[in-house]
C-alpha cells in the first residue's frame, strides 16, 4: 500500500493548474424523482469522503443529473463542509447546442441547474454539425465572461484533435474525456501518444468498463495479492498510467468508499506485468469506445 501523497496527488492541465485523479460520474443520476433525495444525500457523501470532482452534462437526465448536483454542492457549501475552490465541477454541452450563441445559451442553464456562477470545466460532449471555430470561440466567451473556468472536448479520436488544434484557440483545450479502462485499451494504439505530446490529459469515463472488470474473476488472484478488490486494481492501474483521470459512477455509499481507496492502492511491476497479459494493448488501430 502506498501513503497518503497519493491521495494529494493531481494531474496536471497544460496551462498550469491541475485537477484530483479520482471523481464520481453522475450518468444515470437525476432521471427519477423518487431517487433524486438518494443521489443528493450519494454526493454530501462523496463529498464527506474525499471526492471533490464532479461530471455531469445536459445530456444526463436531461439536466436532471446538473440539478441533484447543484442541491448537493449547495446544500453542502451552505453547511460549510467544502469550500467552492476546492471543487472541480465539469459539465458538458450537447453536440446539438454547440453553435456560437447555442452554446453560451446552454452553459447558462447548466449553470442555473448546478446553482452555481461558473462551470470549472465544461466540454463539448461529442462532435456534431457546428463547425469546431463557432464551439471555441463560444467557449472562450463563456472563458472571458467568467461563466466557465475551462473548456475541453469529449469522445474525440487523434483526427478529431488534430483538426481543433488547427482552429483558432483550439489548443487552449484542456481535456479530452473518453471510455477508457483496462479491458477497453483502443485509444493506447494513438490517441494515447497524441495527447502526452500535447500536454493533454485524458478523462477516463467508465474506467471500470460498466461494472464488468469489478466482477473479472481474472482479476481476483492479483487484487487478492495487493490487499485490493479487482475494481480498485482497475483504477489504480488507469491513475499508474500517468496523466489520466478516472471519473467512475457510483450507486451506493460503499463503492463510493471502495473507489475512493484506490488511491491507495499501488500495482507493483509484477501486477502491470500480469495485467498487459491479460488485457494486452492495441496492436491496431480501433473505433473510439463509445456508450
Amino acid at each position: 500500500m502506498a501513503t497518503t501523497d497519493l491521495r494529494r496527488s493531481r494531474v496536471a492541465l497544460h496551462d498550469g493548474p491541475s485537477i484530483p485523479p479520482l471523481g464520481l460520474g453522475t450518468w444515470r443520476y437525476g432521471e427519477s424523482a423518487r431517487s433524486r433525495a438518494d443521489e443528493v444525500a450519494l454526493i454530501r457523501k462523496a463529498i464527506d469522503i474525499g471526492y471533490r470532482l464532479f461530471d455531469t452534462a445536459e445530456m444526463y437526465g436531461e439536466g436532471g443529473s446538473e440539478s441533484v448536483i447543484g442541491q448537493a454542492v449547495d446544500e453542502a457549501l451552505r453547511a460549510g463542509d467544502v469550500a467552492r475552490q476546492e471543487l472541480l465541477i465539469v459539465s458538458k454541452v450537447y453536440p446539438h447546442n454547440a453553435s456560437r450563441d447555442g452554446a453560451i445559451a446552454a452553459c447558462e442553464r447548466s449553470l442555473k441547474r448546478l446553482r452555481l456562477d461558473r462551470i470549472d470545466l465544461y466540454l463539448l460532449h461529442w462532435r456534431g454539425r457546428y463547425r469546431l471555430a463557432h464551439t471555441v470561440e463560444a467557449f472562450e466567451t463563456l472563458v472571458a465572461k467568467g461563466r466557465i473556468g475551462r473548456w475541453g472536448v469529449s469522445n474525440f479520436d487523434t483526427d478529431d484533435l488534430a483538426e481543433l488544434w488547427h482552429v483558432p484557440d483550439g489548443s487552449a483545450c484542456a481535456i479530452n474525456q473518453v471510455y477508457y479502462s483496462l479491458s477497453r485499451r483502443g485509444i493506447e494504439f494513438d490517441l494515447v501518444a497524441w495527447q502526452r505530446a500535447h500536454s493533454l490529459p485524458v478523462m477516463a469515463y467508465c474506467p471500470i468498463d460498466q461494472g464488468v472488470l469489478a466482477n473479472a474473476a481474472a482479476l481476483q488472484p492479483i487484487a487478492a495479492r495487493l490487499g485490493a478488490t479487482p475494481a480498485q486494481v482497475a483504477l489504480a492501474w488507469l491513475r499508474q498510467r500517468g496523466g489520466v483521470i478516472a471519473i467512475p459512477k457510483a450507486a451506493r455509499e460503499a463503492h463510493l468508499r471502495e473507489n475512493y481507496a484506490s488511491l491507495d492502492v499501488v500495482l507493483d511491476p509484477a501486477a502491470l506485468h500480469q495485467l498487459d497479459a491479460l488485457f494486452p494493448p492495441p496492436q491496431s488501430k480501433q473505433r473510439l469506445a463509445m456508450t
